[in-house]
């Protein structure tokens, strides 16, 4: 979703359990140990019946989630949501903080609307 989206693990782990469960797709472990699911001949056939479904998510997710955002913009993506957990594992936000913060955000959607 050219990194619009970043689904939680509480999302994908069960999704890639049901594909497994369903014979739709296998694991096969890399050499570091990481794990790569592959699509059986039954999962291709799924996807096969139910094209339309899978266009109509394509189409609704648009052209921005074919293609990456450039690197700049995945960096300060990450370094915003990396300075937000930061911030809130010192501790709640206080209603000052809350406005600071969102004064911040709403500055930056401001100019990324000009741009």
């Amino acid at each position: 979703m050219g990194g619009s989206y970043s689904p939680s693990p509480g999302v994908i782990y069960p999704m890639l359990s049901w594909l497994e469960d369903m014979g739709y797709a296998v694991v096969e472990t890399e050499q570091a140990g990481r794990k790569r699911y592959r699509l059986t001949a039954e999962g291709e056939t799924f996807v096969a019946a139910n094209r339309e479904a899978v266009d109509a998510l394509f189409t609704r997710i648009g052209p921005g989630g074919r293609e990456a955002l450039p690197a700049p913009v995945t960096r300060a993506t990450e370094n915003l949501k990396l300075a937000l957990r930061l911030r809130l594992r010192r501790g709640p936000l206080d209603p000052a903080a809350a406005e600071a913060i969102a004064a911040a955000l709403d500055t930056a959607a401001q100019a990324i609307e000009r741009s």
